[in-house]
């Protein structure tokens, strides 16, 4: 049928007879019926016949989409130059044209072709509005990847004053707002409420914001609605809920984009290497950029099957899976960038787990369960996560094989004074909130000889956090900006701190480990959301858990103390560390392989005894609402006394407008008792109590 459709449109094409509707609806054939190549030959040569055409810019256009997707990408930017050639104002053929060239690495020429595509748009209508829009957000998203967040910041402010309710560029604007350290966070302009903005923030970025679980479970779920609705998800063979056999190995499934030189590649590494072959078969389905660095190669070796599923849907990844007959399958990314919440949403495997790529719940229908350990999720705070939690001893994997840079620096070539007492703090900016930043000010006032040293974020960014010192009376040029190294460089200059501060809510992980790995003691205060839990969790296991401050005030206490008064016991601390690598359970990467293989054990037996946990929804919209009308900017949230008394008074007020049903959570009978009392007039009462 494809090969008759060919020739019957060739055909009229080399008789001058097909018009354009035809040439797409013929093209759009053979692309259904598996034969795109054939679609591009029909295009060509329609393009060839007809050089004057007033629409030929569409047929450049369509052609372009075809070589794209039989991989021919130089002949797709040829395309796009042709339709814009063709017709200098096709918003679509620009913003195409600057993701070809943001693909191939030309991310300058990708901004300037999408600035050009902006300033090409005149007339005021939807479609051009739309289309300004994207443009803006693709300018937005590649400034942000190379630290220019201002200029990102201004591309998002144009967008949001075209159409203020759009979640995706919102949630963009949360996450740069965070990376500049911006506060307050949602000090953002009159035409959008700081109500709408703080719940239209993307779950990560919410992680960082603020220590308030309840409102990251119900914001997870709003996100979850968002980009998975019902309608949008196949009801067709994707799904896989067969018997799991037990007469061969589990097949277990990681779902990732980050398995390379990415924080998460450097933790898993070791661990596919030490996963045992007569256990369990590993799939890798990789959805991130490409790569062929050391990690992404250590990887690749380890593991039974790799298939990059990055350039196919949702429909056709969670086919492969369903095909490769997974038993468990693993999301290691969650809420993070270039995750596949579709393919998730398909449900290709019996049994979904959310482990160690994102921070916090997923708060969907379909992830079973979170792995975590003792510390970071402990009984009492279970309620803040839809899944059903289990642990391994410590939750984080890490790497026995490290490459460090046997050159190690002195302080003098890190811009760093000799005689000082070196706090560091290597987390991101988006983690450093006005409240982590006072605290560390707080600790430098109290000890003079001192300095800070953190990452290079930004010029703009540097200049406001040494403005912001000078401000509270630190001096600028206490604080030292670290420039972005190579991995093994600057596992190699750890060692010149003396003491590492994290951040709060959202705290070292990634960051933690490789202090502890490389003798710098870590000083953490534990909240109550998983990120802000992690930092402790891995103190612990390092060994050194009088690191783990349960107050604001207990922290500066104690980090003033090591750098002042207790020398002797910092000393003694990183002694610890250095004794404690080889033996403790943080880095007993062989221990956490088994247990985990043990837990994917225990998830098939209980989900072949029927017992399958059913992810726990119940009444987020209004733990989401009661979080988002939360000042955090004002308040930190995470250090209040009676966190869930707060939110059971709240629940009782939207109560006496929205009756709700009991969730297990903070919302039961006794409180529902309490508020229907409440809410009845003295005198009914009385009658009823006769």
């Amino acid at each position: 049928m494809s090969e008759t459709t060919f020739v019957t449109a060739l055909q009229k094409v080399t008789s001058g007879a097909l018009p354009l509707n035809e040439l797409i609806s013929a093209a759009q054939s053979l692309t259904q019926s598996g034969q795109p190549d054939l679609a591009r030959q029909l295009y060509q040569v329609w393009i060839a016949m007809n050089g004057a055409h007033p629409l030929l810019f569409i047929a450049h256009f369509n052609c372009s989409t075809l070589m794209q997707q039989l991989g021919d990408a130089a002949g797709a930017e040829i395309a796009l130059r042709s339709a814009l050639a063709a017709n200098p104002d096709f918003s679509p053929a620009h913003i195409n044209l600057g993701s070809a060239l943001e693909r191939r690495g030309a991310t300058r020429d990708a901004v300037e072709q999408w600035k050009a595509g902006a300033e090409r748009l005149g007339a005021v209508t939807g479609d051009a509005i739309d289309y300004k829009i994207t443009l803006l957000k693709q300018i937005s998203r590649v400034m942000s990847d190379n630290q220019q967040h201002e200029a990102s910041e201004t591309a998002l402010i144009q967008a949001l004053d075209l159409n203020p309710e759009q979640r995706d560029v919102l949630e963009q604007f949360g996450a740069v707002r965070l990376a500049q350290c911006k506060w307050p966070i949602a000090d953002i302009g009159p035409k959008i409420s700081r109500r709408s903005f703080i719940s239209r923030f993307h779950p990560l970025s919410a992680c960082a914001y603020a220590d308030d679980p309840l409102m990251q479970l119900g914001m997870a779920a709003r996100y979850v609605e968002a980009l998975t609705p019902i309608a949008s998800i196949s009801t067709q063979a994707d799904r896989r809920a067969a018997p799991i056999p037990t007469q061969r190995r589990l097949r277990i499934g990681y779902v990732s984009s980050d398995l390379r030189a990415h924080a998460v590649g450097y933790l898993m590494a070791n661990l596919f290497e030490a996963h045992d072959p007569r256990a369990i078969e590993v799939f890798v389905y990789y959805c991130g950029i490409p790569a062929d660095d050391g990690i992404n190669q250590r990887i690749k070796a380890a593991v039974a099957h790799w298939t990059d599923i990055r350039n196919i849907s949702d429909d056709e990844a969670a086919a492969r899976i369903a095909a490769d007959e997974i038993d468990i399958l693993v999301d290691v990314n969650g809420h993070t960038r270039d995750a596949r919440l579709g393919v998730f949403a398909r449900r290709p495997a019996p049994i979904i787990v959310n482990w160690l790529g994102y921070p916090g719940t997923m708060g969907s229908p379909y992830h079973h369960y979170i792995v975590a350990d003792e510390h970071t999720i402990p009984p009492e705070m279970e309620l803040y996560y839809s899944e059903r939690v289990l642990r391994l001893p410590c939750y984080q994997p890490n790497d026995r094989k490290r490459i460090v840079d046997t050159n190690r620096p002195a302080r003098t070539e890190m811009g760093l004074p000799e005689d000082a007492f070196v706090f560091c703090s290597f987390n991101a900016a988006h983690k450093v909130t006005r409240f982590s930043f006072e605290r560390w000010l707080e600790i430098l006032r109290q000890t003079p000889n001192s300095v800070l040293w953190l990452l290079d974020y930004n010029t703009e960014t540097n200049a406001r956090l040494r403005a912001y010192a000078a401000a509270n009376g630190v001096a600028a040029e206490r604080l030292v900006f670290a420039p972005k190294l190579a991995n093994p460089r600057h596992l190699a200059r750890y060692p010149l701190a003396d003491l590492f501060l994290d951040t709060a809510p959202y705290g070292a992980h990634t960051t933690a480990s490789d202090a502890l790995w490389m003798g710098v003691p870590v000083l953490t205060m534990a909240g109550r959301c998983f990120a802000s839990r992690v930092c402790g969790s891995l103190l612990r296991n390092a060994g050194v858990p009088e690191l783990v401050c349960e107050s604001p005030e207990a922290f500066i206490a104690r980090a003033v103390a090591l750098a002042t008064t207790d020398r002797l016991g910092l000393a003694s601390l990183r002694q610890r560390l250095v004794d404690n690598r080889d033996t403790c359970t943080l880095f007993d990467i062989d221990l956490l392989a088994r247990k985990l293989e043990g837990l994917y054990v225990q998830m098939r037996d209980e989900y072949l005894a029927g017992a399958l946990p059913r992810p726990h929804l119940d009444n987020l919209e209004n733990y989401m609402e009661i979080g988002v009308a939360f000042d955090h900017d004002k308040t930190e949230i995470g250090i209040i006394d009676g966190y869930h008394d707060f939110y059971r008074a709240e629940l009782a007020k939207r109560c006496l407008q929205r009756p709700m049903r009991a969730d297990s959570r903070l919302w039961n009978a006794p409180e529902i008792a309490a508020a229907q009392s409440a809410s009845t007039p003295s005198s009914t009462k009385v009658e009823r109590a006769a």
